[in-house]
């Protein structure tokens, strides 16, 4: 096995960005794809960017739903982007929230947006190129990641994924 190629990133939140934000989606019921979100991450995987999702999930911490059934979710996920042709290379999550009720993940995680600690765990273990990588969010808790990674964030309102995608690629590229 050849080693991984040095190229920029696109870090995508889940809910609000990949599928619609109908709280706490621990199974794969309850996912309502974004127009032509397999679509954007297929133009990404085109465009040479490693595409990696990061997500708080604190309805694991909630008792929602456990880390195994959100396991099973992103692997269904994952699965169901690749029939269209649409690859996540990684993912990370961070379970833990102080107003949880499950022990073991009441607490205030580096992890847990706005903290860049998922972002910057999958830097260092995948070869991000810093120059070109981005965050796309729906919320601002996700641009503050962005920000305190020392990447641009772009926040995501809803509609057409691709679009948007399809956009960002044009000002990336006008930056270069």
């Amino acid at each position: 096995m050849s080693p991984l190629e040095t190229k920029p990133a696109a870090f995508l939140d889940r809910d609000g960005v990949i599928n619609y934000d109908d709280g706490y989606m621990g199974t794969r019921e309850r996912i309502r794809w974004m127009p032509n979100a397999a679509k954007a991450i297929r133009r990404l995987n085109d465009a040479g960017y490693y595409v990696f999702l990061f997500s708080n999930q604190s309805g694991v911490a909630r008792g929602f739903f456990t880390e195994d059934e959100l396991r099973i979710l992103f692997d269904w996920m994952r699965a169901e982007l690749i029939t269209q042709g649409a690859r996540i290379d990684d993912i990370r999550y961070c379970p833990h929230h102080p107003a949880g009720s499950v022990a073991g993940y009441l607490e205030d995680h580096h992890w847990r947006k706005p903290s860049p600690g998922m972002i910057r765990d999958l830097m260092q273990h995948w070869p991000v190129r810093h120059e070109g990588s981005f965050v796309i969010g729906d919320r601002e808790t996700d641009i503050e990641a962005a920000t305190a990674a020392d990447l641009p964030g772009f926040l995501f309102a809803g509609g057409d994924l691709d679009a948007f995608v399809e956009d960002i690629l044009a000002r990336q590229i006008s930056v270069r």
